[in-house]
This record gives C-alpha cells, sequence and structure tokens, in this order.
C-alpha cells in the first residue's frame, strides 16, 4: 500500500526566526520526521504549499482538493494548520468519496521540545492506512470525521460535536 502525504504548512512545519523571533517557513519537516521515526511504510510526500492556515483562503482550498483528486491513490495524509483544518476537511469530505484522507497538524511547531507534531503525524499515517474511504482529523491519538469535530479554542483540543 502507498500513502501520499501532502504538506500545506500550519504550525507543524514552522522554525524560529532567530532575526526578529517570529515563527517562518523554510521547507517541510516531514521527510526529517519520517527518517527520524524509521518509516517503513511506502510514503511519497509532495509539498503543495506552507502557509498559516490563518492564511489560507479557497483557492488554496482547492488546491489541495485538486491535488487529493489527481492522485491515483486512494490513501494520503495531509499536514495542515490547525486553525483552520476543519474547513479544509469539510470541502474534501464534501467533495471525495473514493479515497481515505487524514488530516493532522501540531499545536506545537516540530522545531521545538515537546512538538505533539511526531504522534500526530505517526499517528495519522496508521490511521491512513486502516481507516475505510471518507476524510478524517487525527489529532493526539483521536480521529474525527470531517462532519463531527470542532477545535474547542479553549482546551486546544479538538472533539467531537455530537
Amino acid at each position: 500500500m502507498k500513502l501520499k502525504i501532502f504538506a500545506t504548512g500550519g504550525t507543524f512545519d514552522k522554525i524560529y526566526n532567530e532575526v526578529d523571533g517570529s515563527l517562518i517557513f523554510k521547507e517541510t519537516h516531514v521527510n526529517n520526521m519520517l527518517h527520524e521515526c524509521k518509516n517503513k511504510v511506502d510514503i511519497e510526500i509532495e509539498t503543495i504549499m506552507l502557509i498559516d492556515s490563518l492564511y489560507m483562503k479557497d483557492h488554496h482550498r482547492q488546491e489541495i482538493l485538486n491535488k487529493c483528486k489527481s492522485y491515483e491513490e486512494d490513501r494520503i495524509v495531509i499536514t495542515h494548520g490547525t486553525d483552520t483544518m476543519i474547513e479544509t476537511a469539510k470541502l474534501l469530505g464534501d467533495k471525495i468519496r473514493d479515497k481515505t484522507i487524514v488530516l493532522t497538524g501540531s499545536l506545537i511547531p516540530y522545531s521545538f521540545v515537546k512538538s505533539d507534531a511526531h504522534f500526530n503525524l505517526g499517528c495519522a499515517i496508521a490511521f491512513a492506512q486502516i481507516l475505510p474511504r471518507g476524510v478524517y482529523i487525527a489529532m493526539h491519538g483521536k480521529i474525527f470525521s470531517h462532519d463531527n469535530v470542532r477545535k474547542n479554542k479553549e482546551t486546544l483540543e479538538f472533539e467531537t460535536i455530537k
């Protein structure tokens, strides 16, 4: 089974800019993470964009949708910013029925100590291999259907709606 990972940015791929103290993008960390974890899954990685999801517009989501539709394999993981991950998941869930797509992200950048990025990516890869067709969000060991999830901004946790 082959798996595709599309990187789109978010906190997951941010790094600390020593010049001004901001968080910026240079490249996705997915390759490094898979190497560090001694991944054995057949994975192809493609960076679609590196953007904070707060700045993601409809045309960005359309680009993600187009990439998912055009990829011939049916197992996909998308790294994405957590602030608007649900909006992207809903679009994909409304438009794609013949693939298993799992979106994940992190609350702490991969490049920081105690990041949740490794765990979330590992869970997303595992979920993408075993779940039936559909669009899901994987965060902190939990899996959510695209149409039954919200981000609790007080606890910074994803939770089911119903």
